[in-house]
């Protein structure tokens, strides 16, 4: 899919070439978001509201989002109505209320690279639930119809294997660094708290609620986006109404005026990249990402992401890895890449069957079977739709 980018041998104005740059930013991208689960999980370790912390985030997001939603969607954006407005309330329900709130549970109560592992499940939770809402079509006579049928059976195994089984410590930073390591470790980082679970089966339900809600979200959103088709303004609707949903969950359950404030330069930086690297830039780099590469392109990096977090939570967090876990990660990457080729191997079928309906039609047959050819709402799963290099 890279080639689509830069196959045909554009430059920038740096001369680099289009498709290393793609790599690159999605490089950029993944060590982006592999930092957020680390910083969200030290704003936790550091006492911020799990309450406080969605609403600054979305705030920051929707001032974010808010000019370039206003100036570069007045063309395309339909006039405002009632029916719009719950659309936006629901999809802010689902896409952010449960699914940062169930994140932020499931994170205190786990750890940064297990959440990472866990949301690469999401693409095959979102095409069982298209495929039950008759959205999506399985075609178990075809490998694009097996493959994906099978990954989302090795995601929700590899689901499973880590929410009941955590399995004996593989890998521990501490026993690995001497002494002298170890105090230079906990004089930089210890101020981030202690990255001790609290109660991993409940945390990895929560991570599954995550999922769920997230991929609930990607499947109400197509059916929004046709008749609102401006994603910018859908997404700033969405953080807006988030932010109010969430302002009431906490008028009722966080009263405390200590919380809304920030004791410390390291609570404002969790916030601030939250909010400007995760929320802002990250969208922006990948819609450029979905838009020159395509949509399973940037769905192939995913996994890195699970890697570089547990790498930066071993560093700055001195988080342990268990047995269960991480045979959970490799079932669940594993079936992520297997839903993917079925994705890939979908739309090369849909390639010829639209060339043969073409080649009928030509020979002046007016009624092709187009009953036949596979249609989908769902061109990526966890990722906004591109018809681009498809």
């Amino acid at each position: 899919m890279a080639e689509n980018g830069g196959g045909d041998g554009r430059r920038s104005w740096c001369s680099v070439p289009e498709r290393l740059q793609l790599h690159a930013a999605m490089l950029a991208l993944q060590f982006g978001y592999a930092g957020f689960h680390v910083v969200s999980r030290a704003a936790l370790n550091m006492g911020i509201s799990m309450l406080v912390f969605p609403v600054y985030r979305n705030i920051i997001a929707l001032l974010l989002l808010l000019p370039f939603a206003y100036f570069l969607e007045k063309k395309e954006r339909p006039a405002i109505n009632l029916k719009f407005l719950t659309q936006f309330f629901l999809l802010a329900l689902v896409g952010i209320t449960a699914n940062q709130g169930f994140y932020l549970l499931g994170l205190d109560n786990t750890s940064p690279t297990f959440a990472s592992a866990i949301q690469n499940s999401v693409p095959a939770i979102t095409f069982l639930m298209a495929a039950l809402l008759r959205i999506e079509k399985v075609r178990l006579d075809r490998r694009d119809g097996i493959s994906k049928v099978l990954g989302t059976a090795l995601c929700v195994a590899g689901a499973s294997v880590i929410t009941l089984y955590k399995g004996p410590t593989i890998y521990s930073p501490t026993k690995h660094l001497n002494h002298g390591l170890a105090t230079a470790r906990a004089n930089t980082f210890g101020r981030l708290g202690d990255a001790a679970p609290k109660n991993w089966t409940l945390g990895c339900i929560y991570l599954i609620g995550h999922c769920l809600s997230w991929s609930g979200w990607l499947v109400l959103q197509a059916p929004v986006l046709k008749t609102y088709p401006a994603r910018l303004s859908v997404t700033s609707y969405t953080c807006f109404f988030g932010i109010i949903q969430f302002l009431i969950i906490a008028a009722f359950a966080e009263r405390d005026l200590q919380a809304w404030s920030f004791h410390s330069g390291w609570e404002l930086f969790t916030i601030l990249y939250a909010g400007v690297v995760a929320s802002g830039i990250a969208f922006a780099v990948q819609i450029w990402c979905i838009d020159r590469g395509g949509p399973v392109f940037v769905a192939v990096y995913q996994p890195v992401q699970t890697l570089v977090v547990a790498i930066m939570a071993s560093i700055a967090l001195g988080e342990e890895f268990y047995l269960g876990g991480i045979i959970g990660a490799v079932l669940i990457i594993t079936g992520l890449y297997f839903v993917l080729y079925g994705k890939s191997e979908e739309r090369k079928f849909a390639a010829l069957e639209k060339a043969a309906i073409q080649s009928i039609s030509e020979h002046g047959i007016d009624r092709a079977p187009s009953s036949h050819v596979v249609r989908t709402s769902l061109a990526a799963p966890l990722l906004p739709q591109s018809t681009d290099h498809v």
